[in-house]
């Protein structure tokens, strides 16, 4: 019995027919995990014990009939998304034995699914980074090329579902962090709207960018863990009270004669010349599927990185002034308060998180606030308003994830603001705050995985999934696997 490449439609499909149980798929992708782990390191946390638990009652709920979405089907969870009882590190000293009290209102809908939990996954500390390298533990590796990195900060997530190491997994984007890791991978990422999917239990970044989304091997499955996890949470503020599509039912909506935007400002210099290609390639097949394909304009494109690392590290230097060793978290010994404080800080966070505090108090100071985060929000507020110049004269907007393939571990460690750029064509997306889906659409001449974003208007999963459902089996590329 060899699951790892099943799609989470699959395993449900198999589950149903009692072809296998659920304490048996369990098992065999811990075997996997104990094979494979050691190579990639996606994992911070497993919960063997528990997740055997749950498979257990998950079978006991199949055999009596029971019909729940994800019953039976082991999942990953990044490790800054809340699991009552699971240790909750975000990669950080920090938070280095942290466990909650409480499970993040994802969780909770997952468990109502059926779905099971192998474990936390790794990624960039408090979700700060593009390559999972500023781990506070470990890195971890591309399972296409165990040189490479698997993108950030949601690379445990991506690592995992590429490897085989789970059926599906949850990560957070702020700035790029599910769909660039998806693209280094060669796996399906999807940043929904902000405020499609609660943020309630998962640890703040920069909250007003923080999304939580799905990766996976197929965007069907990434549909239906949007259909679970999505939907009003009086918990979360930011959460819309909007009905939630059935994206599954959708994901064969007819859209010929729709029209696909390629903004102009994406090809420039920077772009890999295999990244370009594998767009303009990507383009034929959109053709091929009866949409038209028409060159749009996102004037402040290149304003995003400036605006986004201004905006992103104000709020989370407001977000991390909790972590001050009095109420929770890492503390260390000092001869008075201010010590305290100050030792805690410059021990319990690393070097990336750090330069990011400074930034983003610097940005919000007295007489440097109107010069760069009121600068940084107007910025903000135009490229929101390109896409929606944009998506006037479009249903979609298509560009590259990132303009490269994966990169080699420790290639741009040294030089923060070439790691940064690794976000360039994602960051417009959470400052608009539209959707974003990543899926593979082409490989490197060193058989590395690229990835083809595809954008649309605010709440608009629906249409977006059934675009990537409909070029992703005219490709087929989700057959293929990393030879691990």
């Amino acid at each position: 019995m060899s699951c790892f490449w099943d799609s989470l439609l699959s395993l449900r499909e198999r589950l149903a027919k009692k072809e296998l149980s659920s304490q048996e798929l369990v098992k065999h992708f811990f075997e996997r995990i104990k094979e494979v782990e050691p190579k990639v390191r996606a994992y911070i946390t497993l919960t063997e014990e528990g997740a055997l638990a749950q498979a257990k009652e998950a079978d006991k709920a199949l055999a009596a009939g029971e019909n729940k979405p994800l019953l039976g089907i082991p999942l990953a969870i990044k490790d800054n998304i809340c699991i009552r009882g699971v240790r909750t590190t975000c990669a950080s000293r920090m938070l280095e034995n942290f466990v909650p009290t409480y499970n993040a209102t994802v969780i909770e809908r997952l468990r109502d699914a059926g779905a099971i939990f192998l474990g936390k996954t790794n990624l960039d500390e408090f979700a700060m980074g593009s390559s999972t390298e500023n781990s506070a533990f470990f890195p971890t590796h591309n399972p296409w090329d165990l040189e490479r990195v698997p993108g950030g900060s949601s690379g445990g997530s991506a690592a995992a579902v590429a490897a085989g190491l789970c059926a599906g997994a949850l990560g957070s984007d702020t700035g790029g962090s599910i769909r660039q890791p998806a693209s280094f991978c060669g796996v399906v990422g999807l940043k929904p709207t902000y405020g499609r999917v609660s943020r309630y239990g998962l640890v703040a970044f920069a909250s007003s960018l923080d999304q939580i989304g799905p990766l996976t091997r197929t965007v069907a499955d990434t549909a239906l863990l949007l259909q679970v996890i999505a939907g009003p949470d009086n918990r979360d503020s930011t959460c819309v009270d909007q009905e939630v599509p059935d994206y599954l039912a959708a994901l064969d909506m007819d859209l010929k004669g729709c029209k696909v935007g390629v903004p102009k400002e994406y090809f420039g210099q920077g772009l890999s010349q295999e990244v370009a290609q594998a767009i303009e390639a990507s383009l034929e097949v959109m053709r091929d599927l009866g949409l038209e394909v028409k060159e749009v304009s996102l004037p402040h494109s290149p304003y995003a990185i400036a605006a986004y690392y201004i905006i992103a590290p104000a709020e989370a230097s407001s977000n991390l002034a909790r972590y001050d060793g009095v109420k929770y978290g890492f503390r260390a010994e000092g001869k008075d308060l201010l010590d305290m404080y100050k030792k805690t800080r410059s021990q319990g966070f690393g070097p990336e998180v750090k330069r990011r505090i400074m930034i983003g108090t610097y940005a919000l100071s007295a007489g440097y606030y109107d010069a760069y985060y009121k600068k940084a929000s107007q910025v903000r507020t135009l490229i929101t308003k390109d896409f929606a110049e944009a998506f006037k004269e479009v249903d979609f907007v298509l560009g590259p994830v990132a303009p490269s393939p994966a990169f080699k571990i420790g290639e741009r460690t040294a030089d923060p603001l070439e790691m940064y750029l690794s976000d360039i064509y994602t960051i417009s997306v959470n400052l608009a705050g539209i959707v974003g889906l990543s899926l593979p659409c082409a490989f490197s001449e060193k058989g590395l995985p690229i990835g083809l974003q595809i954008m649309g208007p605010h709440f608009s999963e629906e249409r977006v999934l059934a675009l990537g459902h409909q070029f992703e089996r005219a490709l087929g590329l989700f057959k293929q696997h990393p030879g691990l």
